[in-house]
């Protein structure tokens, strides 16, 4: 090999290596609908804010990723990440048999279950008192799932809409009899208009919300385990889940 070859050589290795070291230090762009308060939502400096974004802030620090978290309408959240728009999802995404089909989901990072909001003189006390009642949902959510099994999928009564704060609107101006969605922000939700109540079906199961990449991302499903494992260790996990729900942290199973 003369020396312009190995000049050339020389330079080839280089740049694969920058290359390689461009790619480690990539910004991710993280996908949550900022509309699921106090998961993710804007703040009056219009700062994607809440629960799932300290999470993820505090899981890249320890895992060494470099992050932005992106407003994402959560109707087009999963299309935006089989597109390549994001490369993370986290935006209270229930872990559920059917989703794992399609995507690769972290550890738990939150116990969650459904809850029922209703107008206070509601006599409700369980799902199946709500049949022939008209109900919203998030279109495609775990609640949407919930009510479709009951009363199926093509029932009339079923409202499907983009977002919790518009369901629970129709819910305060009677457009509906009952609201199902993820505790966290019902119960949130809830506590801003006097005239509604919560009910707690004693049937609905424990969940999970995890971290969603693309299926067969093994490297980066790693990474962000790694960076959960390690906040929970810390301590800083807990003082996250205490900070937006004034409770102590549950004990998560680890898959």
């Amino acid at each position: 090999m003369n020396l312009l070859h190995k000049i050339v050589a020389s330079a080839g290795l280089l740049t694969l290596a920058l290359g390689s070291v461009q790619a480690q230090n990539k910004e991710l762009v993280v996908g949550s609908s900022a509309t699921y308060r106090p998961f993710a939502y804007e703040n009056p400096a219009k700062e994607i804010v809440g629960y799932d974004v300290d999470i993820i802030k505090a899981v890249a620090q320890k895992a060494g990723l470099q992050i932005k978290v992106v407003n994402t309408p959560w109707t087009g959240i999963f299309a935006a990440l089989n597109n390549g728009d994001v490369d993370l999802v986290i935006s209270g995404v229930t872990i559920n048999d059917k989703r794992k089909q399609s995507y690769d989901f972290t550890m738990p990072y939150f116990e969650a279950r459904q809850l029922i909001a209703v107008q206070k003189d509601s006599t409700a006390k369980s799902l199946k008192d709500l049949a022939g009642k008209k109900i919203g949902v998030v279109t495609g959510s775990t609640g949407d799932d919930t009510v479709s099994r009951e009363f199926g999928k093509t029932n009339p009564d079923i409202r499907r809409f983009e977002s919790t704060p518009v369901v629970i609107s129709e819910l305060v101006n009677s457009g509906v009899d009952a609201a199902i969605g993820d505790n966290g922000v019902i119960a949130f939700r809830v506590q801003e208009h006097k005239q509604l109540k919560t009910v707690n079906d004693p049937s609905f199961p424990k969940e999970y919300f995890g971290i969603v990449v693309k299926q067969g991302n093994k490297a980066l499903l790693d990474k962000l385990n790694a960076g959960l494992s390690a906040i929970k260790a810390d301590g800083s996990y807990a003082q996250i889940y205490k900070k937006w729900f004034l409770a102590e942290a549950p004990v998560l199973p680890v898959q």
